[in-house]
């Protein structure tokens, strides 16, 4: 719980001007790849997003889905949510914590997460949560930034406009996943890899983009 809330402090807190911040942290090019290849993801069905922040990435799947339940650990992240989707009626919104969700199982088509797993403590609890809630043959998308495979100029630069505007980086287990890492985690959590790719620059920040199947 405390946990909880002192994630919620410090999200919250940067919660008005996270889009802006966050685009010159990474730059505005990568979110754009992003939003272009979830943009193409069809006939989610009935869809969750754990960390949904401001909304910045459920734009891009909401004509996609049936319905979409935003959900994050802020509150002052997810009424921003709400102000930047209010014109979306099939998205309802809520606080949840993607480690210890309230959610039947077998409740969800798709779960999406974006820059989470990176940076959350034990990720693999987030996994087994999603697999929990997915239907079977259900969709896991993870996107999450990765400085895997970065020149160390360019990771430094980065580094130094995060700290700038961010000030200390969140605990988490490995804060620059790798594409073996993350398939592996996915895998002990029982989902089938079905795209499992960096989008991106390869001398920048690049996306580490994942789909795995409940079997």
């Amino acid at each position: 719980m405390k946990n909880n809330q002192k994630q919620e402090k410090d999200w919250g807190k940067m919660a008005e001007n996270f889009d802006k911040i966050s685009e010159y942290v990474v730059g505005k090019e990568i979110y754009q790849i992003i939003c272009k290849k979830l943009s193409k993801e069809k006939n989610l069905g009935e869809a969750i997003e754990f960390g949904c922040g401001t909304g910045y990435f459920t734009k891009a799947i909401a004509m996609n889905a049936e319905y979409i339940i935003a959900a994050d650990v802020s509150e002052e992240m997810l009424d921003a949510a709400k102000r930047q989707l209010k014109e979306y009626k099939n998205i309802k919104f809520e606080i949840a914590d993607c480690k210890a969700a309230t959610f039947p199982d077998k409740e969800f088509d798709t779960v999406l997460m974006v820059n989470l797993l990176h940076v959350i403590k034990e990720p693999h609890k987030a996994l087994e949560e999603s697999y929990r809630i997915l239907k079977d043959g259900g969709l896991l998308i993870t996107i999450d930034l990765t400085g895997y495979g970065m020149k160390k100029f360019e990771m430094l630069k980065l580094v130094f406009r995060f700290l700038r505007k961010m000030g200390r980086p969140p605990k988490a287990d490995k804060g620059n996943l790798s594409p073996t890492y993350l398939e592996t985690l996915a895998e002990n959590a029982g989902f089938e890899v079905e795209e499992n790719k960096l989008l991106g620059d390869k001398d920048k920040i690049k996306a580490l983009y994942f789909k795995g199947i409940k079997r």
